[in-house]
């Protein structure tokens, strides 16, 4: 038992956090890759001509999101943050459940889900992961966070089956029901993490008890971004994220349309692409994630894959078919999840509590659904001005490169924050430098 606890770097006493924190994550993930590949092929369903539409749709519907967000993050007691959300967001599954077994057919309702389903996984999945950066340190979070990562990839994997195998049966209402189920499970593990912290509190490691409201208005995390150099940082490297993303996104929908044009056929290959991406993620999240964080810090995971897209972008470029875009996919997919997320996640431990859930929430959403937006349109416009996939991936390659030193230069300032922080020394923790 000792040697397995410290092959994962586990220490004792955190057996049953990581316990909860995976069980967490995996309920949260298999829910929302269930319904992952419904909302590609309801993507698809519209038009790829349209998708920049969507993005742009999500993106508002982001912004009106944001401050009913930050005024239930101001108001509410910060345990009681999480199960508020999903609660709310497990009703909303139950009405579009009851809207595709009246009209399974219908485009508006197809795309309000597609817009729906992307505010709710970066919402939901965004104030997960404060959750665990404000209940583990950040020594805990170099060591733990690759791991808790992997309950995520393995709902992501078995989400897909899940959504392949059932699909047929139980129809898209079904398997909207069904995501239902998954998070409001998810709540209970989110309350089993917050109790153990209850009994083994850290030294110092918040500057506001969870049994209090955070305070302040619903634009708190707007300001806090715009104000500190660090947070603009992460927000960037966000922005360059979305836009890698974004970019092979089109090219998926464009070549996955060209190459089926069954709907059902077309989830199907949604969700297997999906399956290959987690398993992948699995494997590095549990045996590399943690080593290389704790040995060389931070700013490797922020790095590497960025470089390898570049790369990537170049060879889909000279390559554009089918074969060639599913290995970088599914390079780019099990990078994000296995190094990237998680290293963008352990930049968060070195802030105070507010900005772990409002600004970390401002920048995971609305940041990256604006990132999502513009990028979108630029694709298009590229697609439309020299119908020439070649010069978006060429475009792409630049934009990873840049995304690459942003991520070198937030792990070099994390690690100087770090060290910095009072709360190293048992003083509580503070923001960084604002200008």
């Amino acid at each position: 038992m000792v040697n397995w606890r410290r092959g994962l770097n586990i220490q004792p006493g955190e057996g049953p956090a990581v316990a909860a924190g995976l069980a967490l994550f995996y309920l949260l993930f298999t829910g929302y890759f269930m319904l992952r590949p419904v909302r590609e092929t309801m993507g698809v369903a519209g038009g790829v001509e349209n998708l920049q539409w969507l993005f742009t749709g999500t993106f508002i519907a982001t912004l009106v999101c944001l401050p009913l967000f930050g005024w239930l993050a101001s108001r509410a007691r910060r345990r009681q943050i999480l199960p508020c959300t999903y609660g709310f967001f497990a009703s909303n599954l139950l009405l579009f459940a009851a809207l595709f077994a009246r009209d399974p057919d219908n485009l508006w309702n197809a795309r309000a889900f597609y817009i729906w389903l992307s505010v709710f996984n970066l919402l939901t999945i965004s104030l997960a992961w404060s959750v665990l950066t404000d209940l583990f340190s950040t020594e805990q979070g170099k060591r733990l966070f690759g791991l808790l990562a992997a309950g995520a990839s393995l709902g992501g994997l078995s989400g897909p089956i899940l959504g392949t195998l059932l699909v047929a049966p139980l129809g898209h209402a079904g398997l909207v029901a069904l995501a239902g189920v998954f998070l409001i499970a998810s709540i209970t593990a989110a309350a089993y993490l917050q109790r153990w912290r209850d009994r083994q509190p850290l030294p110092a490691h918040s500057d506001q008890p969870a049994s209090k409201p955070l305070g302040g208005n619903p634009f708190t995390g707007a300001t806090a971004v715009m104000r500190s150099p660090y947070l603009l940082g992460i927000a960037f490297f966000v922005v360059l994220l979305a836009s890698v993303s974004t970019f092979l996104y089109f090219e998926q929908a464009r070549i996955i349309s060209e190459t089926f044009t069954d709907r059902t056929r077309q989830t199907q290959v949604f969700g297997l692409i999906d399956s290959v991406v987690q398993g992948l993620a699995i494997i590095t999240q549990v045996f590399i994630t943690g080593r290389l964080a704790k040995r060389m810090g931070v700013g490797v995971l922020l790095v590497a894959v960025p470089l390898v897209m570049a790369v990537g972008f170049v060879w889909l470029a000279l390559a554009p078919v089918f074969a060639v875009f599913v290995v970088v996919m599914v390079v780019r997919r099990a990078g994000e999840y296995a190094l990237v997320r998680p290293g963008r996640e352990m930049l968060f431990t070195v802030l105070p509590a507010e900005d772990k859930y409002k600004a970390k929430n401002f920048i995971d959403t609305v940041v990256y659904r604006g990132g999502d937006a513009l990028s979108g349109w630029v694709k298009r416009a590229l697609d439309v001005l020299g119908d020439h996939p070649q010069l978006a991936m060429f475009i792409g390659a630049l934009i990873a490169l840049a995304w690459g030193v942003t991520g070198g230069w937030l792990g070099r300032r994390q690690r100087q924050l770090d060290k910095e922080s009072p709360s190293s020394a048992g003083a509580p923790n503070t923001s960084p430098p604002l200008i």
